[in-house]
């Protein structure tokens, strides 16, 4: 299965406008000023964070004082833009903020994941996914179970199917481990499950274990997503409750690279624990 989906077309088409804006030497209120589009649109379209109109791309590089060869190519990244990926059939059940993760997802080279308490959604097995859900949801019918597990599944098979397929790097705190989620035995399963996906090539999964102490992610959970193209910035993805936050700023995911460097360090091999 290819990359798809229009997230890194979107990402794409930002930073080249943010970068005619820059030259242009043009504010975000100076474009909401002159009534092509609100500085929040403007914000969400170089963060490349919504489909975008080939007319917005027009009054921009107008606005900009882009010459026709640059806005037509401009243009036709746009059009690209509005296509949908495979998780736009999951609307009814995919919250706005989570998509343009799933978008990242699809298209990144390499994750670096620390989760404390839970199994990362792309690991988890079926029952321990609608264990998972059950908590979160206790008053949903079996019917929308089913629907969150199919999607879940279905971005395995995404993320897995790929060709090559992306590096994972994962730390789990011992939490995640040890907490009978779905029971004892759906615990064992899915304990049994991450180290058969540890033998794989691309596949490295490792335990913070209690014995370790402090460490340097106690703070929370956290993914960095890498991505081939030297245009196309690395992102660390933080996800809360309600929402979701995409850091950028090259020192900021350098620091995150840090401290995934020395959890991992501390970790060690899944194969070697013993819950």
């Amino acid at each position: 299965m290819p990359v798809s989906g229009p997230t890194v077309v979107r990402r794409q088409l930002g930073r080249r406008l943010q970068r005619l804006r820059e030259a242009a030497d043009k504010t975000a209120v100076e474009v909401e000023q002159a009534k092509i589009a609100s500085r929040t649109k403007v914000w969400r379209i170089e963060r490349g964070q919504v489909p975008v109109k080939v007319p917005d791309v027009w009054a921009l590089c107008r606005f900009y004082g882009v010459d026709q060869a640059e806005n037509d190519t401009l243009a036709a990244l746009a059009v690209g833009t509005s296509e949908q990926g495979w998780w736009e059939n999951y609307a009814d059940v995919v919250p706005d903020w989570f998509k343009l993760y799933v978008g990242l997802e699809a298209a990144a080279s390499r994750f670096q994941t620390f989760e404390d308490c839970v199994v990362p959604g792309e690991l988890q097995t079926p029952e321990y996914a609608r264990a998972v859900y059950r908590a979160a949801q206790p008053d949903d019918d079996e019917e929308a179970i089913k629907r969150h597990i199919k999607l879940r599944l279905e971005r395995q098979e995404a993320l897995f199917g790929r060709a090559p397929s992306p590096q994972l790097v994962v730390v789990l705190g011992q939490n995640s481990l040890t907490r009978p989620v779905g029971g004892p035995s759906v615990l064992a399963s899915q304990i049994e499950h991450l180290r058969q996906l540890a033998g794989q090539d691309q596949i490295e999964i490792r335990v913070l274990t209690f014995d370790a102490g402090a460490h340097a992610a106690m703070t929370g959970a956290f993914r960095i997503l890498d991505f081939n193209d030297d245009e196309d910035p690395d992102v660390v993805y933080l996800e809360t409750h309600v929402g979701a936050r995409y850091v950028e700023k090259p020192a900021e995911v350098d620091e995150y690279r840090r401290i995934f460097e020395l959890i991992y360090k501390q970790a060690v091999p899944i194969g070697e624990f013993d819950p």
